[in-house]
């Protein structure tokens, strides 16, 4: 029986994708919502939401008047570009030990491009965290986070920013990190980037997120780069025709 925190949906949703996982659905056919109902103790609106869920993901299909059936091309997407994920969980979803590395911490003048994204005075100072991720002690991903200095609340030690940087906006600036605006940017690894994330050759492309995070009252409260090394880590959408 499934308890009520979090969402009887989210949790039907999770446990059926888990079973899709581990391929216990015979000729990837899912049963139908009233056995699935049945099985989980929840309703068939339960059931009908998770897989709706599900389908929105790509992680299963339905056949009018045959029923619903494993997407196996989907499950080839580890990661929902459209959620916040941390990084460890998504080299985990990807099969790999994630480990963290802390490269500097330092408060830094911002520049006028910054003061002006993130709705700041010239003269206000930025917290400037980069953070180098490893797959199983490989590097691939560096992260520069810029957080204003004058949204930090209590006193921080480098370690807190092992944790997910919404845990530190919520901790340490009683920010709640609503979404972030991305822009998707292609780049040749300059060398210094080249030199962290110990690329296999000089001038290698890379993808990078270029991201402002937004509070709960739609207010810049950090902007963040991430690099990515795409021989170790590959990210995949879905994408649909236009209704």
């Amino acid at each position: 029986m499934l308890k009520r925190t979090p969402s009887l949906t989210e949790q039907a949703k999770a446990h059926l994708k888990q079973r899709i996982i581990n391929d216990e659905f015979d000729d990837g056919r899912i049963p139908s919502e009233t056995d699935l109902a049945d099985a989980l103790g929840v309703s068939r609106t339960t059931i009908r939401d998770a897989l709706s869920r599900l389908e929105l993901e790509g992680v299963v299909y339905r056949k009018q008047g045959a029923g619903t059936f494993v997407n196996k091309a989907g499950l080839q997407i580890k990661t929902r570009l459209e959620e916040i994920w941390t990084y460890e969980a998504m080299l985990k979803a990807h099969g790999y030990t994630p480990a963290t590395r802390i490269i500097s911490v330092e408060e830094q003048p911002t520049s006028t491009e910054i003061a002006t994204t993130l709705q700041l005075d010239p003269d206000q100072n930025l917290l400037v965290i980069k953070k180098l991720f490893l797959a199983d002690n490989r590097p691939v991903i560096l992260v520069d986070n810029q957080i204003p200095a004058s949204i930090i609340k209590t006193n921080y030690t480098p370690e807190d920013f092992r944790q997910p940087t919404y845990q530190f906006l919520s901790t340490h600036c009683q920010q709640h990190l609503a979404y972030y605006l991305s822009e998707i940017i292609p780049l040749v690894a300059p060398a210094w980037l080249t030199k962290i994330l110990d690329l296999p050759k000089p001038k290698t492309a890379l993808l990078a997120f270029d991201e402002v995070g937004y509070n709960q009252d739609n207010q810049p409260v950090i902007k963040t780069c991430s690099y990515f090394r795409d021989d170790l880590l590959r990210l995949r959408l879905i994408r649909r025709e236009a209704t």
